[in-house]
């Protein structure tokens, strides 16, 4: 039984009730907001007759009835002991192997999925014992393991993935670049990036986090599955659909997990299932068309989980935000991309169409050492000798030009649509300040202080600014200031955009452009102009999502901020010390012959990426003569496209303009390359029979299994993967495995990125 606190609404004046049927404070952005504002961006955002945001919490497993147990337990020592040690260990495998070809992800699914018979086991074998730690009592076993510590463990587990980019990075510097800074220098730069996300989240959570129309569908298949495993005993009457979710999970899961094999190892056609490649192998046009190694993937079927959910789930993302990718990937991709292409702009039909990689006049892949002196300085007079840099049309529309569009498309749109959430921000942020609690239905939790985050944002820039200014990373103080006022400005637009279509924004080409001009010739100073400006925000928006998750699992604030200061802690020390220990004892670590592939091929495209910027620069690569200048006319368009829309949405609100949304149409597609038009298109398909179809016709079901279902598929790929990875690959117990069902779709021009016009020996073009 708990005990309701009443609550001065003068000293909660923030309040925010996730489960009230009132109009949430003031200072939110409520939908009435965005409607006004013209926003397309309903509570679900889709278009049929169930869109509120009440049923598509409730199929997440966020009942708006069930009222939170302020008597379960948090902070518990079961839940530090296996948050932190799962943390180590996923931190530790996922920073390994990122330096390994072909890698494996241990992910957040497997982790949460895992931490419940764990935390089961604890309490059914452990004995009740209370001890004392610094005057506290601490009790060994406190009974149930409850949802709050289980949501607790995947949060802090999930800082794994923030740490992998800064990995990335500081592999770049050291062995492709040729800088050893030391471990002080590693610790001092991932921790300044981690914690700069963590500082915008908290600061902005007002903003981006708290208001009720800002779902995050992120967070929606961990919640489902979070009640779907705590909830399995427990009646769910009423519904014609008589199997229980964790029943309809498990069925799932295993079948899941056993196809995965397949597509993974026994059958793997199936998942490159291009059989229009297979029937015309050597065809080149059929190939780029429809093959899905390096073509567009104009028939988008594959039987591989993985491949369709490449960019994330389908099935937790609202049908607008599907429609607006899938129509950018008809005209960008299915339309623009083959008319450039056959019509040999830029040269591109010399290249694959499709490919990650940048080449010389020759098809070659480019070289780009052969641009350097001995001290790693750009020469002009060896470029000038050796070749252009020639893009492959997607890369360079894709990378370049729609990158440029959304970046200022995504500002002229939040001016636009999301002025109302600009003039109430200072409001904001002032309740914000001046609240010290938060009411629920049972009672209140105490808020995080302002002060605790800009305590946070002082240590940021303090360790951002000495491991800059410190070691010779070329990039000075007022380059961490610029890179960290690009993230800062863009952090609130990119957020508003994930929290409502689970889509990202890249500005990842915008950060190399201002760096390659601010610091021309300075290949390190790009470097981390890249990780400041960009990653710092990627960040940002994994703990705003992990905020997100807290207020739905009713998490008190401040301890889900002590939960995340001591998982970046952790991770940021593990993942420094597996990569000490990775580059100073794996042999021939980042070579491209390194055994077990341990080749570093991350850091190496990445280190390929920053000598094109920092050392080639955007002066050379965009300059007067340049057959690439037009791209920065994308600029441009992106700022231009959203005002006739804007207008279309106030003259006809009730037209298909108000599902028009120009940054997702312009940036929706930042995955590709290396995702290719298949994984989009089969995207795009999944998620409209299950968000369009299956939502309209079996509406029941849709909302009692269908994030259950990305729940299971997610986590059962995921499992899958690691334990064929482990026992099949590593191990090398797939040597000699072949059949026809495991080389079909290589024996192609698709798998061997052919080009549509083919050079002779010692000819050149340009």
């Amino acid at each position: 039984m708990t005990t309701k606190i009443e609550q001065d609404p003068r000293i909660c004046a923030h309040e925010f009730e996730l489960r009230s049927n009132k109009n949430a404070d003031d200072v939110n952005v409520t939908e009435e907001d965005t409607n006004k504002d013209a926003s397309h961006q309903h509570s679900s955002g889709d278009s049929d007759g169930h869109s509120s945001n009440d049923e598509l919490l409730l199929a997440a497993g966020i009942d708006p009835d069930d009222d939170d147990d302020p008597s379960l337990p948090c902070l518990t020592l079961r839940m530090w002991t296996i948050s932190i040690v799962l943390t180590v260990l996923v931190t530790g495998l996922n920073t390994l192997f990122t330096l390994r070809k072909p890698s494996v992800t241990i992910s957040s699914a497997v982790v949460q999925l895992v931490a419940f018979p764990i935390g089961r086991a604890w309490e059914k074998l452990l004995p009740d014992w209370t001890f004392s730690v610094c005057g506290r009592k601490l009790r060994l076993n406190p009974g149930a393991f409850n949802k709050k510590e289980h949501i607790l463990i995947y949060i802090m587990s999930n800082l794994s993935y923030s740490t992998r980019l800064s990995a990335d990075t500081l592999t770049e510097q050291e062995m492709f670049f040729g800088l050893k800074a030391g471990v002080g220098f590693q610790i001092l730069i991932t921790l300044g990036t981690i914690l700069t996300g963590f500082t915008f989240a908290g600061l902005a959570r007002a903003l981006i986090v708290e208001p009720k129309n800002l779902v995050w569908p992120g967070v929606l298949a961990n919640t489902a599955l979070n009640r779907t495993l705590h909830h399995k005993g427990k009646s769910e009457g009423g519904s014609t659909w008589q199997i229980s979710r964790y029943a309809f999970f498990m069925v799932v899961f295993a079948a899941s997990f056993v196809w995965y094999w397949f597509p993974n190892f026994i059958f793997p056609a199936v998942g490159y299932f291009t059989f229009l490649c297979w029937i015309w192998p050597r065809n080149a046009v059929v190939n780029q068309l429809f093959g899905m190694s390096s073509g567009l993937g104009m028939v988008p079927l594959t039987l591989d989980w993985s491949q369709i959910a490449y960019i994330g789930s389908p099935l937790i993302v609202p049908t607008w935000a599907i429609l607006n990718v899938g129509a950018s990937l008809l005209f960008w991709i299915y339309i623009i991309t083959p008319a450039m292409y056959y019509s040999n702009t830029w040269f591109s039909a010399y290249l694959p169409i499709q490919s990650t990689a940048v080449f010389d006049d020759a098809g070659k892949t480019y070289n780009v050492t052969k641009l350097l002196t001995h001290d790693d300085k750009f020469d002009h007079a060896r470029y000038s000798a050796y070749s252009q840099v020639y893009l492959p049309i997607t890369y360079a529309l894709s990378n370049f030009g729609l990158q440029f569009a959304a970046v200022t498309a995504l500002i002229v749109w939040f001016v636009l649509e999301k002025h109302t959430a600009l003039r109430k921000a200072p409001s904001a942020f002032k309740s914000w300040i001046r609240a010290p609690c938060k009411a629920t239905k049972e009672g209140t939790h105490k808020d995080v202080p302002v002060w605790w985050y800009a305590l946070t944002a002082v240590a940021s820039l303090f360790c951002l600014i000495l491991s800059c200014e410190y070691w010779p990373v070329q990039l000075p103080w007022y380059g961490v200031l610029l890179a960290l006022a690009v993230s800062s400005v863009l952090f609130i637009p990119l957020a508003m955009v994930y929290a409502t279509a689970n889509a990202k924004v890249s500005i990842d080409a915008l950060c190399r452009l201002i760096a390659g001009y601010v610091f021309e010739g300075k290949i390190l100073a790009n470097i981390w102009f890249f990780d400041i400006g960009y990653v710092t925000g990627i960040k940002g928006l994994a703990f705003a999502q992990d905020l997100k998750l807290g207020i739905y699992c009713n998490i008190p604030p401040r301890d889900l901020f002590l939960v995340q200061i001591v998982g970046i802690g952790t991770s940021v020390l593990t993942q420094v010390g597996v990569l000490r220990w990775a580059l100073n004892h794996v042999s021939k670590v980042c070579q491209t012959d390194a055994p077990d592939g341990f080749s570093c091929p991350y850091s190496r495209t990445h280190f390929n990426t920053s000598l094109i910027w920092g050392a080639l620069g955007p002066n050379i690569f965009f300059s007067n003569d340049s057959i690439y200048r037009p791209l920065l006319w994308f600029f441009l368009l992106g700022a231009l496209l959203p005002v006739p829309v804007y207008f279309l949405k106030r003259q006809y609100p009730d037209s298909l303009w108000r599902y028009c949304h120009i940054p997702l149409f312009l940036g929706g597609l930042n995955y590709l390359p290396p995702a290719t038009g298949t994984n989009y298109g089969s995207w795009v398909i999944v998620g409209l029979i299950f968000g369009l179809l299956i939502k309209k016709q079996a509406f029941e079901w849709w909302q009692k299994y269908n994030f259950v279902l990305s729940a299971a598929l997610d986590s059962s790929v995921a499992i899958a993967g690691a334990i064929i990875f482990f026992t099949i690959f590593y191990t090398g117990a797939a040597k000699g495995f072949s059949w026809w069902g495991t080389t079909v779709y290589q024996d192609t021009c698709d798998w061997k990125s052919c080009p549509y016009l083919s050079l002779s020996k010692g000819q050149r073009f340009g």
